[in-house]
């Protein structure tokens, strides 16, 4: 019987210098996965000029990496049993930075077609990277899904403060700001290319895969699924129309990209913290109503708070979605009892999840249309959060997914 790869990756552990290329690969792919979405939100009302085109379609330049998301997100887990998981993300990253030119290189047409191509790659990363992590770090798995977390948001923060300057300073326009982080992709390919040497034992893991458990079968696994796509809907409208939100409040739009940008930066650290103490809480139920607490706060600081104090109402919610998505990562391990179960549930609740959030963008552009305001779009996240709230809560119970229910035959 040949040995499992995760019994394998702990009886011979690698080199400190192969542990370190891991992380360091981990890191870089990490930060392409927000980043090429966070810098469209503060250059929505550029491109939306240039281009002619209303804000409920400049909505959906943010919602089609979310639908692509979702339909490639069940098939990610199988293209990693059939190749391997070093060579489905390093081919992914490499779709990500084609998509990235591809998006900037003329018109509508081009801009659609990249968003999708990006957002195809985005999404076999996010679904493999918390069972990479589970896998490779099954003894600090909180430590490495908050390293991951905090990487990922870093860039997505920079991306977002530097989009105006670099569009408007430095005289790239919206192209040449959507352009540059094809480096970034660039420099993850390389730093994860080594990986392909030394892990061809991914192989094996289509051996394993009749240790999989139904997922979709699973209540469990629906609270997780409809906890991380409520919440993703949180986000993406928040980093798609919150420089716009703050803009009709009197804030100029360099501001408003640096608020937004300000945002990501300032939540990192309990972005990093959240996953590890997830990790050793029995369950995670307080933690969630906390998350949300802040949200609540945040947006109604907005609605009906000071102006002079925006930036703690931004930082609140800052924090809301920061813990919000490491607790959604942490839920894909401490919900399963294996590898195989964790990438599982990883696709199904990216698939449906980002499905679900992809109707976010495009809902509050139309709403916004509709009114000629903020008030309705911003009650309609109250609402979500509401949801966020409800299934957070029953995702965070300490019990496994194919484990029996007490009390239950």
């Amino acid at each position: 019987m040949k040995p499992s790869v995760e019994a394998h990756s702990r009886t011979k552990p690698d080199s400190d210098s192969r542990v370190w290329l891991l992380i360091l690969g981990i890191i870089f792919l990490a930060t392409n996965l927000r980043a090429p979405i966070t810098s469209v939100g503060p250059l929505v009302e550029t491109i939306r000029a240039d281009l002619g085109i209303s804000n409920t379609l400049a909505g959906l330049i943010t919602t089609l990496p979310l639908i692509a998301f979702a339909l490639l997100s069940p098939v990610a887990p199988k293209l990693a049993r059939r190749f391997g998981m070093p060579l489905v993300l390093l081919v992914s990253v490499g779709l990500l930075g084609v998509g990235v030119l591809i998006r900037s290189a003329w018109g509508i047409g081009t801009l659609l077609m990249g968003t999708v191509i990006l957002g195809l790659a985005i999404s076999v990363c996010n679904v493999l990277m918390p069972s990479l992590i589970k896998e490779k770090f099954p003894l600090r798995t909180g430590l490495m899904i908050g390293l991951y977390s905090v990487s990922m948001n870093l860039a997505g923060a920079i991306a977002s403060g530097v989009s105006v300057p670099v569009a408007e300073g430095a005289g790239l326009g919206w192209k040449g700001a959507l352009a540059i982080w094809s480096v970034l992709a660039l420099t993850a390919f390389l730093f994860w290319a080594p990986q392909l040497r030394r892990e061809r034992r991914q192989a094996t893991i289509s051996a394993q895969q009749d240790k999989a458990t139904n997922v979709w079968k699973s209540a469990l696994g629906w609270y997780v699924t409809l906890y991380m796509g409520l919440q993703s809907l949180l986000f993406y409208v928040v980093v798609t129309w919150l420089p716009d939100i703050l803009k009709s409040q009197g804030m100029s739009a360099d501001s408003a990209g640096w608020t937004l940008s300000f945002m990501q930066l300032s939540v990192l650290p309990i972005t990093f913290i959240m996953p590890i103490i997830a990790g050793r809480t029995k369950n995670q139920v307080g933690l969630m109503i906390i998350t949300v607490f802040f949200f609540f706060a945040g947006i109604g600081g907005i609605l009906y708070g000071s102006d002079r104090l925006t930036m703690l109402w931004v930082i609140m919610i800052g924090i809301s979605l920061g813990s919000s998505f490491s607790l959604a990562m942490m839920l894909f391990s401490l919900r399963t009892r294996n590898i195989y179960d964790a990438a599982e549930l990883s696709g199904m609740a990216q698939s449906v999840g980002y499905m679900l959030a992809a109707i976010g963008p495009t809902l509050v552009g139309y709403l916004h249309d509709l009114t000629g305001g903020w008030r309705l779009p911003m009650y309609f996240l109250i609402g979500v959060a509401v949801l966020v709230l409800i299934f957070g809560v029953a995702a965070g119970r300490n019990r496994l997914i194919g484990q029996p229910v007490p009390g239950k035959s």
